[in-house]
């Protein structure tokens, strides 16, 4: 099995997340599913169905975070360090077309969200910016077209 690449703060979420699912959502959902029980004929039961469907849904979920979490390797950003943008850089960018600035920092699949400023390891503007460095332009190829960026900094924090 591949290992998956993360930052400490993403393997913690996914922690949290893990203790959360097995220490509150499941003895509830247990509860539930015996509620549902004592309200007789469990063929027509909706109530006992949609909490079967809730406990499938949880233990599918544990089951994923308890192998990701067991294949997680743990890349600390500050320790990569370096001038050249790789895994866990935080990279400023400038969009040449309309000067617009982002930020990023690139992360594992697993933790990664666009609208928090986390980009995929694996997205195409990742994968252009992977060996750059600041000052440097990237062309990239997105859904909505082509896309120029100029790197303004690269941090590792």
């Amino acid at each position: 099995m591949d290992k998956i690449p993360m930052t400490a703060a993403g393997y913690e979420k996914l922690q949290v997340e893990l203790k959360q699912l097995k220490s509150e959502e499941r003895p509830n959902i247990i509860k539930a599913i015996a509620e549902a029980r004592e309200h007789g004929d469990l063929s027509e039961n909706a109530e006992y169905h949609s909490a079967r469907e809730k406990q499938s849904f949880i233990e599918g979920r544990i089951l994923e975070l308890e192998g990701m979490i067991s294949r997680a390797d743990i890349i600390d950003p500050r320790k990569v360090g370096g001038d050249t943008i790789k895994f866990g850089a935080t990279v400023d960018l400038v969009d040449e077309d309309t000067e617009e600035e982002k930020t990023y920092q690139i992360v594992g699949e697993v933790e990664a969200d666009i609208e928090a400023g986390r980009l995929n390891v694996n997205s195409p503007l990742a994968r252009a910016l992977i060996g750059k460095e600041e000052g440097d332009s990237v062309e990239v190829m997105t859904p909505g077209g082509g896309r120029s960026y100029e790197i303004t900094a690269v941090k590792f924090v």
